[in-house]
């Protein structure tokens, strides 16, 4: 018997909705971006349904005094963000009258939590949360303000006293003292042990954790497999970390996949000034000998970071080691490292000799050349992650040389405070990668150094290139721009090379002149490019980046900018703005991150020829109307004098002009009659005020957002009606 044709009706009338409800909700499951989730939900009550089962972390926003909107639907939910409730950084007890019954309710309404972040102003919160969830296996504290004065290690014991089976306890984004940790974990030596992870990467330590408090915490923390850690190398200090510190870690927790030692003046994050030459004055006390005993010690590695910024000289020879002592090794941060290579001859040593890396930082070594990084690309032949930090004898040619050799891996660079590369050469290193590059970070320095076009600077010698990278073998493989290439203009949408690479059969290639007939040709358009990252000094324009050719980014998405530098000395700028209206042409252009905390400046008055942050505020913040962006993260210059950064009313009332913003966060405080004209802005659903620096403002000013200032205009907000 024939079976008869489907009709084409009967085949168009099949649904997505057809599919069994496993089937979709495996595929809800694979969804994670939260408005995509929220708006598969209002398809139909079978989706609602099936979205609401499937969701699995869920960060609650909205005031803590309105209980009666704690969602009851999300019963699956494991992991549970309470730091952004508002009033963000009060403290949640103060803001309920009955505060069992505000830990009641979120307990009842989300009963399998096991990973928790709650913003923990003082240990009362944790004692009435935590018991609410016994089983609790991650727990992320956030405090900005300053530690209140309540005995040591109040807030650590309230979490190890009732979560008995924690695993991770991150409190990167807490206040506290390092005397306050490792007393508590030798109290309770059952739940330190099940520990498998400690984020102590804390920014408001001054000196961070000394060596004995490391020992403590790594003898009671035997089991952890990720340790991040604020301490400082610096050897005048006490209780600094060297070669006794570096053991301990390595001999009390065998089993770490990744390790973070970073020095607390690293976490300032402040840009370094790029005529140093990378040196310091002291060298940190750890030997080459007690390197190379570290490294073997923790074979599991995956993961390295050692920011010393203190000198660590003739590193190579105890960084080979790790090739072989943790084989599987991808991610590697070096800070103040020295003679990381040789580069001497055409052997692969020190740094270059690990193969396996995924991931690399070098930042502030002193002699790293360009025939440095020839050696590194030759033999990191895997890296799909660059950063270069503070290298001040690196130039655009070494850069560009590396970039070519990792054409086929490399789509993360990042390059900061070089002193030979400027806007013009940075992206002049990147374009042999410009068609697969996903993440850039450049300096906004308009150097405008003129790039030679004669090809005799760079020819080196590969010897080896097929241990490095197979690819190199055949003769002309490497057809791309690299070292002194030039480009020749020829009247499209492409440019010729004039110079290309040429690789002869034993490895060796140099530079030769095309006079723009090859084949290496590449596009203009930074085709695959989503993330931009820009620091530029005070006073300085956005107008020329445009013009270095980064003009034409057709799914960028996400720009961060960080502004630096002392304006209480400077004149008022020759021009009205900063230059955010040419990001205008950015066509996928959703999130703006402007970065002003390190502008300083007179909060209130300025003597006379010089601008207030008010009129700066207004410098930075004109032209943003025009961009068609949905979320911004804005922090204010800053008057460190009264410890204020504060929103000024030039700058709310250009924010007022947007259309298009929906979710606006402001890093500082604000008046609340200011914060009434982001009313006016029409989609905006979600605005709010973080005073997320050290340390936060503890009592608020007269007229400066409070409790009742935050509920009135939230209300206000809520009460709108969003087109979408």
């Amino acid at each position: 018997m024939s079976k008869s044709p489907v009709s084409a009706d009967s085949a168009a009338a099949t649904a997505l909705n057809d599919l069994p409800d496993v089937i979709l909700s495996n595929i809800f499951a694979l969804l994670t971006d939260t408005r995509s989730r929220n708006s598969l939900s209002l398809v139909c009550r079978k989706y609602c349904a099936l979205e609401r089962a499937t969701r699995t972390s869920l960060a609650l926003r909205g005031n803590v005094k309105d209980l009666y909107r704690i969602p009851t639907c999300f019963r699956n939910v494991t992991s549970l963000d309470l730091s952004l409730l508002s009033p963000w950084g009060h403290d949640l007890l103060s803001a309920v009258s009955d505060p069992l019954l505000l830990a009641h309710g979120l307990a009842r309404s989300f009963p399998l939590v096991d990973s928790l972040t709650v913003y923990a102003r003082s240990s009362s919160i944790l004692l009435a949360l935590l018991p609410r969830w016994p089983l609790l296996r991650h727990v992320k504290l956030v405090r900005w303000h300053q530690r209140p004065h309540t005995p040591l290690g109040a807030d650590f014991t309230a979490i190890f006293a009732h979560c008995r089976s924690l695993l991770t306890l991150d409190v990167s984004s807490f206040y506290y003292y390092t005397e306050d940790l490792h007393p508590v974990l030798q109290e309770h030596p059952l739940s330190a042990g099940f520990l498998t992870k400690l984020d102590l990467l804390t920014v408001s330590f001054s000196e961070g954790f000394k060596s004995q408090e490391i020992k403590a915490i790594t003898s009671a923390c035997r089991n952890l497999k990720e340790l991040l850690l604020a301490c400082t190398f610096d050897t005048r200090y006490n209780g600094y970390i060297g070669d006794e510190a570096m053991l301990d870690i390595s001999v009390n927790c065998p089993k770490l996949s990744i390790l973070h030692l970073v020095d607390t003046s690293s976490l300032l994050n402040i840009r370094g000034n790029p005529e140093d030459d990378g040196f310091t004055a002291e060298d940190a006390g750890i030997s080459h000998a007690t390197m190379v005993e570290f490294f073997s010690g923790l074979g599991l590695l995956e993961e390295l970071v050692l920011d010393v910024c203190k000198n660590v000289r003739n590193s190579g020879m105890a960084l080979e080691v790790l090739n072989s002592k943790c084989p599987n090794l991808k991610l590697l941060k070096l800070g103040q490292f020295h003679e990381v290579v040789m580069a001497v001859d055409s052997r692969l040593d020190g740094l270059a000799r690990c193969h396996g890396l995924v991931s690399l930082s070098i930042k502030n070594s002193g002699n790293l050349t360009d025939e440095g990084l020839i050696e590194i690309a030759r033999g990191c032949s895997k890296l799909a992650k660059f950063e270069i930090q503070g290298c001040k004898n690196v130039t655009w040619k070494g850069m560009r040389t590396l970039t070519s050799l990792l054409r086929r891996t490399l789509i993360d660079v990042s390059i900061s405070c070089c002193k030979n590369l400027g806007a013009t050469t940075s992206l002049r290193s990147v374009e042999p990668i410009r068609h697969r590059i996903q993440r850039l970070h450049i300096d906004c320095v308009w150097d405008g150094e003129e790039l030679a076009d004669d090809c005799g600077g760079l020819a080196f010698d590969l010897n080896e290139v097929a241990d490095a990278r197979s690819s190199t073998q055949r003769h002309g493989e490497f057809m791309h721009c690299s070292g002194n290439a030039d480009y020749e203009d020829t009247g499209g949408t492409t440019k010729k090379c004039k110079y290309m690479v040429d690789v002869d059969a034993h490895g060796q290639y140099s530079y030769h002149q095309t006079n723009g007939n090859a084949n290496g040709i590449l596009g203009e358009r930074w085709d695959r490019l989503r993330y931009l990252s820009l620091w530029i000094s005070i006073g300085e324009l956005l107008a020329p980046l445009l013009e270095l050719g980064l003009d034409d980014c057709p799914n960028l998405e996400e720009i961060r900018i960080k502004v630096e530098g002392d304006c209480r000395g400077m004149n008022k700028p020759p021009v009205p703005a900063f230059g955010l209206n040419n990001l205008v042409g950015y066509p996928a252009l959703t999130k703006l991150q402007l970065d002003c905390c390190e502008v300083l400046g007179y909060a209130l008055t300025a003597p006379s020829g010089q601008m207030d942050l008010t009129l700066w505020e207004r410098f930075f913040l004109n032209g943003i109307a025009d961009l068609s962006i949905d979320t911004l993260d804005y922090w204010p210059p800053q008057d460190r004098d009264v410890n204020q950064r504060s929103l000024s009313l030039p700058a709310v009332g250009l924010l007022s002009e947007s259309q298009t913003l929906r979710r606006i966060f402001i890093h500082g405080t604000a008046h609340e009659h200011f914060m009434n004209f982001l009313l006016k802005i029409p989609s905006l659903r979600d605005a709010q005020l973080r005073a997320d620096y050290y340390p936060a403002p503890e009592n608020d000013m007269s007229t400066e957002m409070r409790v009742g200032s935050c509920s009135r205009f939230e209300d206000q907000l809520n009460q709108r009606i969003i087109p979408d």
